[in-house]
C-alpha cells in the first residue's frame, strides 16, 4: 500500500470520528523518518483515544499495524506507520507544540530533494 493510501484511510478515519482539523503535511523533501505526518484534535481525552482506535481497527483491516504507538490517555497520541506517522490530540497540545508550522516552516532537505 502507498503512503497516500494509507493517509487517505488514516483520514478517513479520523473524519469518521468526527476528528476536527485534520491536516496532512507532506515532508517528504524535510525528513527521511516519514513521507506524511497526519495531525487532528480530539475534544477529549476519550475522543482523542477513540479516533486512535478507529484509525488502528481500519489499518488493521488492510493487514497494517503501527510499528509503535505512544501516548494513550495523555491527550496526545501517535501511531508510527513507516512512511505515515498519525497524531491526534487535544486542542491544548497541538497550540503548544504546533507540529504544522514546526514543518511548514522546515527548509527541505538537499539530499532528499530528487
Amino acid at each position: 500500500m502507498t503512503s497516500q493510501e494509507k493517509t487517505d484511510l488514516i483520514t478517513e478515519a479520523a473524519d469518521d470520528m468526527k476528528a476536527e482539523r485534520i491536516e496532512t503535511l507532506d515532508v517528504r523533501a524535510k525528513t527521511s523518518i516519514a513521507d506524511f505526518f497526519i495531525v487532528c484534535t480530539g475534544n477529549s481525552d476519550r475522543h482523542v483515544d477513540s479516533i486512535a482506535e478507529r484509525v488502528a481497527e481500519k489499518l488493521l483491516v488492510h493487514s497494517l499495524k503501527p510499528i509503535r504507538s505512544e501516548g494513550e490517555r495523555s491527550g496526545w497520541i501517535l501511531q508510527d506507520y513507516g512512511d505515515v506517522i498519525f497524531h491526534v490530540m487535544r486542542e491544548e497540545q497541538r497550540q503548544f507544540y504546533d507540529l504544522e508550522e514546526l514543518w511548514n516552516s522546515a527548509q527541505p532537505n538537499p539530499d532528499l530533494v530528487e
